[in-house]
C-alpha cells in the first residue's frame, strides 16, 4: 500500500465534508449566491501568492535535481500564468485586478497560509509535500465529484468545475501523489506520523477555507 492510499481514511470523511458543503453545493447546482464566490475568488488569490512561496521553499530543498526542475516549473507556471488566469476569471465576476491587491487575507487565509509557509521553511522536503497535497488532491476531488452530477447552467461555476476536473488538474494531482508516495517510501515511522499529521492539517484548513467563504469571513476587530 502506498503512502497516500494510507491516508485515505483521514482523507475521506474531509473530502465528503467539504463536497457536503453548502458553499461547494452551491457551485454544484447553480444556486450559489455570487457574492460569496466573489469572496472565495479573492481570498483564493491571496492563498495563490503564498501557495508560490511554498513552491519556491519545494525547489530550494527538493534533494534531487529533477524535482528541483518540477518545483520551479510549478512556481513560474503559478506566478507567471494561474495569476494572470485568476486575474481574467475574477474579473468575469466583476473583480478588478486593483480589489484583488488591495484583499486583506481573512482568518482563516491567514492561518492556512502560514502555516503552508512554516512548514516549508522550517520543515523537511516530505512534510513540505504533505501539506502541499490537500490542496491538489481535494480540488480535483471536489471538481470530480461535481462533473459526475452534472454541470450547472451558471457559466462560471461550471468553468470552474470543468478546470478543477479536468486532464491537466487531474495530472498536477497525480503527480503531487506519486511524488508523496516516493518520500514516504524512504521514511520511518516518526517521519510518516508527521507527514500524516501535516496532510491532515491542510486538508481541515481546506474545508475551513470554503466555510470562511460562504460566511464571508473578516476580521471582527
Amino acid at each position: 500500500m502506498g503512502f497516500t492510499e494510507s491516508l485515505q481514511p483521514d482523507a475521506e470523511p474531509i473530502w465528503d465534508a467539504i463536497h457536503e458543503h453548502p458553499m461547494v453545493q452551491g457551485i454544484g447546482d447553480g444556486s450559489l449566491d455570487e457574492s460569496r464566490f466573489r469572496h472565495w475568488v479573492r481570498q483564493d488569490y491571496v492563498y495563490l501568492i503564498e501557495y508560490s512561496r511554498v513552491f519556491a521553499y519545494g525547489a530550494a530543498g527538493s534533494p534531487s535535481l529533477d524535482r528541483m526542475g518540477t518545483f520551479a516549473e510549478l512556481l513560474s507556471e503559478t506566478v507567471s500564468t494561474e495569476m494572470d488566469l485568476h486575474r481574467s476569471y475574477a474579473a468575469d465576476f466583476g473583480i478588478s485586478e486593483r480589489e484583488l491587491e488591495n484583499t486583506d487575507p481573512s482568518p482563516t487565509t491567514r492561518a492556512y497560509t502560514d502555516f503552508l509557509v512554516r512548514t516549508a521553511a522550517t520543515e523537511e522536503f516530505g512534510e513540505l509535500v504533505a501539506a502541499l497535497l490537500p490542496c491538489m488532491w481535494g480540488f480535483n476531488e471536489t471538481g470530480r465529484r461535481l462533473a459526475a452530477e452534472g454541470l450547472p447552467d451558471h457559466e462560471g461555476y461550471a468553468e470552474w468545475i470543468k478546470t478543477y476536473s479536468g486532464e491537466e488538474f487531474t495530472e498536477l494531482a497525480e503527480w503531487c501523489k506519486e511524488l508523496m508516495d516516493e518520500v514516504a517510501a524512504d521514511a520511518g515511522d516518526a517521519r510518516r506520523d508527521r507527514y500524516r499529521e501535516a496532510f491532515v492539517t491542510s486538508a481541515r484548513y481546506e474545508y475551513l477555507f470554503w466555510d470562511a467563504a460562504w460566511n464571508e469571513e473578516g476580521w471582527p476587530v
